[in-house]
């Protein structure tokens, strides 16, 4: 463990390393504006990939000079692709969340009872402990809430009850919460909600836990593009799913693995959604080199869950 030496600098003296030290060809009075309303370290992110590396080192070993000629606009136009990328990830991030929280609730409510998650019985994947903690995690939640629909059952039925119902409940819960009740889920639940969207509930888990990861990363405005994402979805096996495989293997440690997963359920839950248009007109302002740093590597064209939308935006649907 070392000692941090870093010293603070003024957004003045901020630019004049970027500019003079390291090489940044830049405006010093808009790079002094950007860094004031962004901040430097935010920015880091996005000038990472224009450092230099000297031959033969890893990618931790680069130095703190620019590669020659990098300008600040070209950070710039990451910062900002990035901003609206996020904005139109986390748009189809609500519509599988609103479907799923709505999915899971019916079928317990309809299966276990309005008020089924009271007894640990009906949650039977989870330990006692977990129970607990769910539950507990439930009335921070419901404390915590001021939605009108919140508001409105404690007026009316808070002497009778205290929790809402299913469809209510989980409404209030954070995804993180969700999640518990889902993996707490009988397995005839878990495996039909799997089931109406032609995966198993293996790898559905797997997907929501990484989509949720990324829901975090998107609500703390974090450099979203070209990162690596640490819980890894499961790509469905080749066997029964060679559209994953063939003619283009699709990765699950990369952005367009997660791409992937999140137009092939708009698919099965928001068909008529002009999502991945958005999608499109925003990627077409990359650069080869960029698409390939988010894991659009050479032939994703020709992946079937992408190829009739590809057509469809580049108005040669056949």
């Amino acid at each position: 463990m070392g000692t941090y030496t870093k010293p603070w600098l003024s957004f003045e003296q901020q630019a004049d390393l970027l500019i003079n030290e390291r090489g940044l060809v830049a405006n010093r009075n808009d790079l002094i504006r950007h860094l004031a309303d962004i901040g430097y370290y935010r920015l880091s992110g996005y000038w990472h990939i224009f450092k230099r590396q000297p031959k033969g080192s890893k990618d931790c070993e680069k130095d703190e000079r620019f590669i020659a000629g990098t300008s600040f606009s070209q950070v710039w136009h990451l910062y900002i692709f990035d901003r609206q990328f996020r904005l139109v990830v986390l748009d189809a991030i609500e519509r599988v969340e609103v479907y799923f929280r709505t999915q899971l609730a019916y079928e317990l409510a309809r299966t276990t009872g309005t008020f089924g998650f009271l007894d640990p019985s009906n949650l039977p994947r989870l330990e006692q402990s977990e129970y607990d903690k769910f539950i507990a995690r439930c009335k921070e939640e419901l404390k915590r809430s001021r939605e009108p629909f919140t508001l409105h059952f404690k007026e009316t039925y808070s002497n009778e009850h205290e929790f809402p119902p299913y469809w209510i409940l989980v409404n209030l819960m954070d995804f993180g919460t969700m999640l518990k009740l889902y993996n707490g889920a009988p397995s005839d639940i878990r495996n039909k909600l799997a089931s109406n969207l032609n995966v198993s509930s293996h790898v559905l888990k797997s997907w929501l836990v990484a989509i949720n990861t990324v829901r975090n990363i998107c609500a703390h405005h974090s450099r979203l593009w070209n990162r690596g994402i640490g819980t890894k979805p499961i790509i469905p096996k080749q066997s029964k799913y060679p559209e994953w495989h063939e003619p283009f293997d699709v990765r699950s440690d990369n952005m367009f693995g997660i791409l992937t997963i999140l137009s092939y359920l708009l698919e099965r839950i928001a068909p008529e959604t002009s999502w991945r248009k958005r999608l499109f007109r925003l990627l077409n302002s990359l650069n080869a080199d960029e698409l390939h740093r988010m894991g659009f590597a050479e032939g994703w064209k020709e992946c079937p869950l992408w190829k009739p939308y590809v057509h469809i935006a580049e108005g040669t649907e056949e």
